[in-house]
């Protein structure tokens, strides 16, 4: 087979198992006892994120036992593999804050990692039935019911608009740096959401911009990226370069954390920031 249609196959795998693992986190979602608790770094871990990651990771054993996977609650538990030019990062539920309050918002994440940039991904929301996907071939999205999809569509990530940048930000998280830096911009409307959503409402040309002046880890966002570079976008740093994934990313800090970076549409964001980069 050629490369594109091992990745296609690959795709089309990474779908169903993203679904699987969405039956999983709905069972938990919908019963009284999510088994909540509190890791480490203080965020929260329920009974589906552990299960959807067994689902996950036994899939990916499965049909690509040569290539290292990388998945959030592994590596929580000290799991860590040692990685090469291939491999995959897994978020079983991103979004854990709002799957315990019930917003639906969060996503199940899959990425293919190659030579620093994610060339594969897959993001799956249980709620709504939305799936995105993306790779060398470019990005699509669709609705599914019942595990098969209505029609698969494609995606495209818009340029400048003419009327100022709708900026979509997190939720949850905010920052003076993420006023600082929006201040330099010709920003029309700032709207809220969480998990890799963000990423993929830009993909799909109803948002331009995703500032993020936080902490995240590699799995948080590579899914999306893969997906919003298929449709014509980019996450990059504040050093103008596109963002890389690898374990040592951000001196002095844990493996697979990741810098701050800003994702955006079909333009680079730095052509229409005013005034000195942030530090």
């Amino acid at each position: 087979m050629t490369r594109k249609a091992d990745l296609a196959s690959m795709l089309e795998t990474l779908v169903a198992v993203a679904l699987r693992a969405g039956e999983e986190i709905l069972r938990v979602y919908e019963s009284a006892d999510m088994g909540e608790r509190i890791k480490a770094d203080g965020s929260p871990v329920t009974q589906a994120d552990a299960a959807a990651e067994v689902i996950i990771l036994e899939a990916l054993a499965h049909h690509w036992p040569d290539i290292p996977v990388v998945a959030e609650e592994s590596v929580c538990a000290g799991q860590i593999p040692t990685v090469g030019a291939r491999f995959f990062l897994v978020d079983p539920l991103d979004g854990t804050a709002e799957f315990v309050q019930r917003s639906g918002e969060f996503t199940v994440n899959i990425a293919l990692i190659e030579e620093g940039r994610p060339t594969v991904g897959v993001i799956y929301l249980p709620v709504t039935g939305e799936v995105f996907r993306g790779s060398p071939d470019g990005a699509e999205r669709a609705d599914f019911v019942k595990g098969e999809p209505l029609v698969w569509t494609k995606i495209r990530a818009r340029g400048v608009p003419a009327q100022g940048l709708s900026v979509i930000a997190s939720r949850r998280s905010r920052s003076v740096g993420l006023e600082d830096y929006l201040a330099r911009l010709p920003v029309a409307e700032t709207v809220r959401a969480s998990s890799s959503l963000k990423l993929c409402r830009l993909a799909e040309g109803k948002a331009d911009l995703y500032p993020r002046f936080g902490r995240t880890m590699a799995w948080d966002i590579a899914a999306g990226d893969a997906i919003l570079r298929a449709a014509g976008g980019c996450v990059w740093t504040f050093d103008g370069e596109p963002l890389t994934y690898g374990p040592n990313r951000v001196p002095d800090d844990e493996m697979f954390a990741n810098p701050y970076f800003v994702a955006s549409g079909a333009f680079d964001p730095s052509d229409l920031v005013t005034g000195d980069a942030p530090s």
